[in-house]
């Protein structure tokens, strides 16, 4: 959307500066409470026009786009700690303007500007740009970025950050998995590392946002062809309704409730529903017509069901991946590198280019 001509280009360029202030202004989680928000929204424009500004502008552009507004939080509160000014680099819960410092969000600005064109360079990367999650990964590579830049002593000079903090691992471990194993020294979330919940939670969401996915994709896109529409459009987006849904959830979790943070397994599930039913269907996603759910027969259903069980095995999959990436780099990690993010554009990598394989 913003490189079709230089006027749109700058025009989003100034509008990601924004974005990324405000991120950090508001603070990173809530920024991607109101991600959650944009996209429900967005869809009630989609569906109802088949316009997709809403989640190109609003949702996952310059405006709150994780990888410009949630991003810009992140890279607040670890400039924020650099400074002295948070005792917690990882806090992306407080609203850095209370903090009553201009250069604070300033670097949020910053960081929304590298992501807005970090995305931009990603998704133009041949084959690899249409086979990923550019925004889900430009959020790694922001957090990344800085941590490495911020993440050092406070005060003590940029670019000390380690991404690993290797000085934190389990001293009696002979294993990498076990050196990096959630503990004392830090952990992500306890109440969801464990194989059996990773198991129960990426398995059942996957599936709850596997049915909602294919159910868009038909009938919205069934709707959006009789409107002049392609009629994969709706499929191409359907993943992204449950992922708001998912970051909506994080407003709960933010007032201390144990919620289970599951956008990169809703994300996921939805993207492997609608990228495998049409093959299971003797299609690919490119090539087949769906249709409203109220004309499928018992042999559709039935392959509704089997690509059902194929998005809570992607679950998993993305579930398990965002813990291994959490203790990876998030939990001995002086700032927030955000696991789902990290498991998002793998997981999207794998769902599509085994699609494209299988079609």
């Amino acid at each position: 959307m913003f490189t079709t001509s230089v006027g749109v280009f700058i025009f989003g360029l100034l509008a990601a500066i924004a974005g990324g202030a405000v991120g950090a202004a508001i603070g990173g989680n809530y920024a991607f409470v109101l991600t959650g928000f944009c996209v429900l929204a967005s869809w009630g424009v989609f569906a109802a026009t088949g316009n997709t500004f809403g989640l190109d502008y609003l949702a996952f552009g310059p405006f709150m786009g994780p990888h410009i507004a949630f991003a810009g939080g992140v890279a607040g509160a670890i400039y924020a700690r650099y400074r002295g000014r948070l005792d917690d680099g990882k806090d992306v819960n407080t609203p850095l303007a209370g903090i009553g410092r201009p250069d604070i969000l300033l670097v949020g600005a910053l960081f929304g500007v590298f992501g807005y064109l970090c995305q931009i360079g990603i998704s133009n990367i041949p084959w690899f740009g249409k086979h990923t999650d550019s925004v889900a990964l430009t959020v790694l590579i922001s957090g990344l970025l800085a941590r490495l830049a911020f993440g050092g002593l406070p005060g003590k000079g940029l670019f000390h950050g380690s991404l690993h903090n290797p000085e934190l691992f389990h001293e009696d471990a002979t294993t990498f998995p076990a050196k990096i194993k959630p503990g004392p020294n830090g952990r992500w979330l306890e109440w969801q590392e464990k194989p059996s919940q990773l198991l129960t939670i990426g398995s059942l969401f996957g599936i709850f946002a596997g049915g909602a996915s294919l159910f868009l994709a038909a009938n919205v896109g069934a709707r959006l062809t009789k409107m002049g529409f392609d009629n994969n459009l709706a499929a191409l987006n359907a993943n992204s309704f449950c992922f708001g849904i998912s970051a909506v959830i994080i407003l709960f979790l933010i007032t201390n409730r144990n919620m289970p943070v599951q956008h990169h397994v809703t994300n996921i599930a939805g993207l492997a529903a609608v990228q495998f039913f049409p093959l299971l269907m003797g299609k690919s996603i490119g090539t087949y017509t769906w249709t409203a759910t109220s004309t499928w027969d018992s042999h559709t259903w039935g392959m509704a069901a089997v690509a059902l069980l194929i998005a809570a095995i992607f679950g998993i999959f993305a579930a398990g991946l965002g813990e291994f990436c959490a203790r990876l780099w998030y939990d001995r990690g002086t700032s927030h590198i955000d696991p789902p993010a990290a498991a998002i554009w793998l997981s999207n990598t794998v769902v599509v280019t085994l699609a494209a394989l299988f079609a």
